[in-house]
């Protein structure tokens, strides 16, 4: 006997398919055990999977976990708008909340073609991790960190972000943190590629959460509230980020790459 569950392949923060950051989206009618959650997610081998399911404590429309192919994380933003896109084109209306584990009530809405997720901002501060720096393939101008595990490495130029090598195995030896390395763009605002190999993730394509950081980071340093944004990755993203109190909004579109079932032997939950 097999279960069937619905499945969406999502490409966040992209307008045509092949580019963004992957993400798998899987309503649930209830929560599957842990192991089996992450198993899907290994089967899917994308950065995130999301898992959703109806939220019954009132506190928002669905409850969402993420899932990574080797951990679950607190906060991912790209599966969180690729939810969104999914559940709003299913089931109609211009916004969706979410009710999350540890990052607390987030939402997506339409804005025009795209969509809108605010995010907790994530604060950094001025620091040093010459551990972390050595890996990096070059020597950023500075370091700010956020004990949650968020570090930006500022470097003076986008071609040289674009052409960081790091040590992926030894950033990966330092933990699950995500080692944000940030310039100046040229056709955008700001420009980063974002390293996690701790979290089973050696390079994302286009990450959310990053971007709650770089939006306090460079909202600070440019002096104004929202800018451009792309991520370097090989895929490549887009996104517009603006500081709103203490919540970073990205804005970015989403397409729907592939929908069907997703079959498991047995579930148990």
């Amino acid at each position: 006997m097999t279960h069937a569950l619905p499945y969406w392949h999502v490409d966040a923060f992209a307008d045509r398919p092949f580019a963004g950051n992957q993400a798998a989206v899987m309503p649930l009618e209830n929560w599957l055990d842990d192991a089996v959650l992450l198993a899907i997610a290994e089967e899917n081998l994308f950065a995130e999977t999301a898992f959703v399911v109806r939220d019954t404590t009132g506190e928002a429309d669905w409850e969402l976990r993420w899932f990574t192919p080797t951990e679950e994380v607190r906060l991912c933003g790209h599966a969180t708008l690729a939810s969104g896109h999914v559940l709003l084109a299913r089931d109609g209306g211009e916004r969706v909340t979410f009710r999350t584990r540890r990052a607390g009530l987030l939402a997506v809405e339409r804005s025009g073609d795209a969509y809108e997720l605010a995010l907790p901002l994530i604060r950094t501060e001025r620091g040093d991790w010459p551990e972390a720096v050595a890996l990096l393939g070059a020597q950023p101008q500075e370091v700010w960190l956020n004990p949650d595990g968020y570090g930006i490495y500022l470097f003076a130029d986008a071609a040289t972000v674009s052409a960081l090598d790091p040590d992926l195995r030894g950033l990966g030896a330092l933990g699950n943190d995500q080692f944000i390395c940030t310039a100046p763009g040229t056709d955008t605002d700001v420009v980063s590629r974002v390293f996690v190999p701790g979290g089973g993730v050696d390079e994302d394509s286009f990450t959310g959460s990053a971007h709650a950081a770089l939006t306090y980071f460079w909202a600070e340093r440019l002096g104004r509230e929202s800018f451009s944004a792309f991520q370097a990755s090989q895929r490549g993203g887009y996104a517009h980020c603006c500081r709103d109190g203490d919540r970073a909004v990205l804005s970015g579109p989403c397409v729907t790459v592939v929908e069907g079932r997703f079959y498991l032997p047995q579930v148990s939950g």
